[in-house]
């Protein structure tokens, strides 16, 4: 009646449908997710704040404390976490610079509490930072096995950088 590359096309084609579909509800159950991270982010040294080849450079010690563990479904994959400073200054509104980042593969590693310097240069073009007001951002980025990633960030405000070179 049939041959057999019909019959193989004919059951490929369903075995995909069925897998688009499942995937597509495992990514639709996501949303039911409520998702309750926390962070404390702290400034606890400026270790370094020169001027280096015409531009501001601060290097600081940074103590993070985070829970991201509720980001977890059964749906994700890892997650992408980083702190950035976020500043404005005449010629732009928004500066962000990422100061540390890492990669939180399970749930088990979600629980972040390190103290540790900026792992890249906090720098601005010019002498912009001096006595400049800056945030502390978490920002993540929950990557799934299916479906469309999200980010999300938690802003910690009030710091601000010495109006003197250290």
């Amino acid at each position: 009646m049939h041959s057999f590359l019909f019959r193989f096309n004919a059951l490929l084609t369903f075995s995909l449908t069925i897998l688009a579909l499942i995937c597509g509800l495992s990514s639709f159950s996501d949303n039911f997710n409520a998702a309750t991270p926390s962070a404390d982010l702290q400034v606890l040294n400026i270790n370094w704040f020169n001027k280096q080849h015409r531009n501001d450079e601060v290097r600081l010690r940074l103590n993070i404390k985070a829970d991201l563990s509720s980001l977890f479904t059964w749906n994700t994959k890892q997650i992408f976490v980083f702190v950035a400073a976020e500043y404005e200054t005449a010629k732009n509104a928004v500066n962000q610079i990422s100061l540390w980042d890492a990669i939180i593969p399970t749930k088990d590693e979600a629980n972040i509490s390190i103290q540790v310097a900026n792992k890249y240069r906090f720098t601005d073009q010019g002498s912009n930072l001096r006595g400049k007001p800056f945030n502390l951002t978490l920002h993540w980025h929950v990557m799934p096995k299916t479906g469309k990633m999200f980010a999300d960030k938690i802003i910690k405000s009030g710091y601000r950088l010495p109006e003197d070179y250290k």
